[in-house]
């Protein structure tokens, strides 16, 4: 089996296109093993569909199904056009929507599903939480200082709500975040739809103007912004290497 290995801004995925949908959560669970496999985040699979250019199955390095995932997107995008399964602006149907994409070089721009505010009026350990979903749940709380985020307040958080967890600086216009996501199950260095989250938090409440960058952990700039509907998500990926994997 071909497959490739992609990295967007920190987040990595194992991804290959075949024929059929099927259950893979065995296969995912194997290829992301961080010692004994691939390693990655997650493994997405492009399959064909009738309407769209393609249709993905996502899967969590645990084996779990996820709706979406904005650094997935962007870099699904990118294997799809470089192996001609999609034009260079292409739709393509995930569990959360429809997502538009767009394909420039190594800069990749995903139109994310339109996003829903749940609640504006959580509070847990003394501090103010939004639940917002932008294709899957997450908690947004804005903090005074980046470098303190509690793993074990995130993780109970995480299962009490069923919601990935975000914590975000605003600094001169622009975001910091911080993840921690469900399926991994742990802080990853970039998470797309948790950017979009605090970045829609923040839009909404007036602090931040319609187009800003944002910088996760892993260091790397990406652009979001409104466009009177939904977000928009830009930035680099990275075909890290192809390979062949014995089944």
């Amino acid at each position: 089996m071909n497959i490739a290995k992609y990295s967007a801004n920190g987040n990595d995925f194992v991804i290959f296109h075949t024929d059929a949908k099927a259950n893979r959560s065995e296969l995912a669970r194997k290829l992301c093993h961080r010692q004994d496999g691939v390693g990655a985040d997650g493994l997405i699979v492009i399959v064909p569909h009738d309407v769209y250019d393609f249709e993905w199955e996502f899967y969590n390095s645990d084996g779990s199904h996820a709706d979406m995932c904005g650094n997935g997107s962007r870099a699904c995008a990118h294997y799809a056009y470089s192996h001609n399964l999609a034009p260079a602006k292409m739709s393509f149907l995930t569990g959360a929507g429809v997502i538009n994409a767009e394909v420039d070089g190594d800069m990749v721009l995903s139109e994310l599903t339109e996003p829903i505010i749940i609640d504006t009026e959580i509070e847990e350990n003394g501090k103010s939480w939004w639940l917002l979903n932008t294709g899957v749940p997450h908690l947004v709380n804005f903090t005074d200082d980046i470098t303190l985020f509690e793993i074990a307040e995130a993780r109970e958080l995480r299962y009490k709500y069923n919601a990935n967890v975000n914590i975000a600086y605003i600094q001169n216009g622009n975001l910091k975040v911080r993840t921690y996501e469900r399926g991994v199950e742990d802080e990853t260095l970039a998470c797309g739809t948790g950017m979009a989250a605090c970045f829609y938090r923040a839009f909404s409440e007036e602090l931040v103007p319609n187009n800003i960058e944002v910088y996760p952990k892993s260091g790397d700039t990406l652009y979001l912004g409104h466009n009177g509907k939904t977000i928009t998500f830009k930035g680099r990926v990275k075909n890290t290497f192809n390979t062949e994997w014995e089944i």
